[in-house]
């Protein structure tokens, strides 16, 4: 590539003439979708903020000047200009780059992001702390339009407004949900809001008129005359009336206007809010059709922009198909989802029951909520969710759900280990922090085929249940689902001596793959499926101990506060003495890596759970 590859980056950036800018936004396009289609990753949104990019670059100096990337998974434009491009080529793979911004990984990545709504908070908290120590640097945090419905992003702006500090936020907007200024008044008090004239003249004005009662009087007069005409005309009014300066909208692909804006926001003190209009995919026809498809994607083949992998069937799918039969015959259940219909496999649903389905955005705390005020007046709510999202709402599940004992059901997709994410995106705390609250009952299929009859006991049990599956399909295919569910009980599998593995969910697939191979030497493991990690089998547990085996737990979660735990504790009070063994994940967090990789690297594939099997024999 003509420019891509001869650069240094970032400190060739401000060189760069109109057409050679224009060249390289056309090569970085180029390069994204060649990349991503390689590796897999978030495309549309990368594609839409090249411009932005590119003119953050010239504006500020990234040395010194510091930016959050709300999420951060649209930051691969700002890795490439940092020097990374290499990294592409390992992007989201087991010790390759991440696809979020990380602090352990470039000097020039502020803040670890992964979830939504946090950048002003932290980009906040940057610029405090600059201030305190008496620095002088810019600050700026890059939020999309959807992460600013989280109620964080909300919080921090309230606090910026109150206290006015030096923050420039950018409002990346691919969806226009924030409605356009229009006409030519409004476009003019927006030049004249990011004149540094403007706004030095307004202070000289402000300082002269307070000195006096009749001074003040007249100030007071004039501010509500100003305002009351930009109520009418500019729709910024919410910023506004927070405390901050509003800039916008702005073309967010015209990199000579972006730049201009941005530079001079640099001169306006206080807070400021740049609204920028980009399209998601841009560049990459496909992905501007069909922009929630090409949000993130797998390995695809650039002509077609279909997978190389055909997706199979899968938990998300097997649950969004169990909820549609259940809601025909039960016109009180109802879904919520945190602005994700698709990813959680409620979009068929949305489209069947349209007065029955509640996207919130991304709200995870309102969403549980909801659903507790829903179940009290006779409704029963399913909140499908993200295992790694539904953790924000810990104190909502705790208080307004389980407190109450509420019949709410949490479908908790991507529980366990979801690969190439990483750290922030893991499922693996959710066992640990469910199993501690009071009157929450946690069941995990084993097989896709066991979802709905789970799922049909969760939204009959009138109080809380938390469903957790993983992401994808089944591994294996020999395995019969339950027919019946009893409160508590766990299902044997398979009946053998001297060992006994207790795994749940997918695990129940890994140990039978295990079990297979230990059995080619002669051992034959009992095999039970712990389809309640809460309450556990305690009737089983004494009958095991009563036989005297020894036991191997087997989790897709932490140890701690996990299903191994709490067969630990109960074998404790009952004395047992025999040997028990746990495998699941350390107090560590799991990197990003392909899912067989990872359930290699930490012990959990069929392979290391047949010498765990073994070493309880000898």
């Amino acid at each position: 590539m003509k420019l891509l590859d001869k650069l240094n980056f970032p400190k060739d950036l401000k060189k760069l003439n109109e057409n050679d800018t224009k060249v390289l936004s056309a090569e970085l396009r180029e390069f994204l979708i060649d990349s991503v289609s390689k590796t897999g990753g978030h495309l549309g949104s990368n594609l839409g903020v090249v411009e932005l990019t590119l003119s953050l670059f010239k504006a500020f100096d990234f040395d010194k000047d510091k930016i959050v990337w709300d999420v951060g998974h649209q930051s691969y434009v700002y890795k490439i200009l940092t020097g990374r491009k290499e990294g592409f080529k390992k992007l989201r793979q087991f010790n390759g780059m991440s696809g979020f911004p990380k602090r352990n990984e470039s000097k020039y990545d502020y803040f670890d992001t992964g979830h939504s709504s946090t950048s002003i908070s932290a980009a906040l908290g940057i610029a405090r702390a600059r201030d305190l120590k008496k620095e002088n640097y810019s600050v700026l945090a890059v939020i999309g339009d959807g992460a600013l419905t989280g109620g964080i992003a909300l919080e921090a702006l309230n606090d910026i407004g109150f206290k006015k500090t030096n923050l420039i936020i950018i409002l990346n907007d691919n969806q226009m949900s924030i409605s356009k200024n229009v006409g030519g008044l409004s476009r003019y008090l927006n030049k004249l809001r990011m004149e540094p004239r403007y706004n030095k003249l307004k202070i000289d004005i402000q300082t002269s008129l307070n000195q006096s009662d009749f001074g003040k009087n007249i100030a007071g007069k004039i501010s509500k005359v100003k305002d009351s005409i930009k109520q009418l005309v500019v729709s910024s009014m919410f910023f506004e009336n927070m405390g901050i300066k509003y800039i916008g909208p702005i073309d967010g692909h015209d990199i000579n206007a972006m730049t201009e804006v941005l530079i001079k926001a640099k001169e306006i003190g206080g807070p400021v809010i740049i609204h920028v209009l980009t399209k998601k995919g841009k560049g990459y026809a496909l992905a501007e059709e069909s922009p929630s498809k090409y949000h993130a994607v797998s390995p695809f083949d650039l002509e077609s922009g279909e997978p190389n992998v055909s997706p199979k069937n899968s938990y998300s799918k097997a649950f969004g198909k169990a909820l549609i039969n259940l809601s025909m015959e039960d016109e009180r259940i109802v879904a919520i989802t945190a602005a994700m219909p698709e990813g959680t496999g409620l979009k068929c649903f949305s489209e069947k029951f349209k007065d029955r389905f509640f996207d919130v955005g991304i709200a995870e705390e309102h969403a549980v909520t909801l659903a507790a005020g829903m179940a009290s007046n006779g409704l029963k709510p399913v909140f499908a969710v993200y295992s790694t999202f539904l953790q924000r709402a810990f104190d909502q599940v705790f208080t307004d759900v389980c407190l109450q004992n509420l019949p709410v059901v949490f479908a908790i997709d991507r529980s366990g280990i979801v690969g190439e994410d990483g750290e922030t995106h893991q499922g693996i705390n959710d066992l640990s922090y469910l199993s501690l609250i009071p009157n929450i009952h946690i069941i995990a299929p084993k097989c896709l085929e066991e979802v709905e009859v789970l799922l049909k006991w969760a939204v009959n049990k009138n109080a809380p249940v938390a469903i957790r599956y993983p992401r994808g399909g089944n591994i294996i295919n020999t395995l019969s689902p339950i027919t019946k569910v009893e409160e508590g009980k766990w299902e044997v599998i398979n009946k053998g001596s001297k060992v006994c593995i207790i795994a749940t969910g997918k695990m129940v697939q890994h140990a039978m793959i295990a079990k297979d191979i230990v059995y080619e030497k002669g051992l034959n493991p009992t095999i039970i499926n712990a389809t309640f990690i809460k309450p556990i089998d305690k009737d089983l547990l004494e009958n095991i101990k009563k036989q005297g085996y020894n036991i191997l737990t087997i989790e897709d979660n932490i140890l701690k506060g996990g299903l191994g735990s709490a067969i630990r504790d109960y074998l404790s009070e009952i004395s047992y003495k025999g040997t028990i063994k746990s495998i699941g994940y350390n107090d560590e967090f799991i990197p990003q890596g392909n899912v067989d990789t990872l359930y290699k690297t930490y012990k959990l594939d069929g392979e290391s759970i047949s010498k765990a099997i073994i070493n309880l024999y000898d």
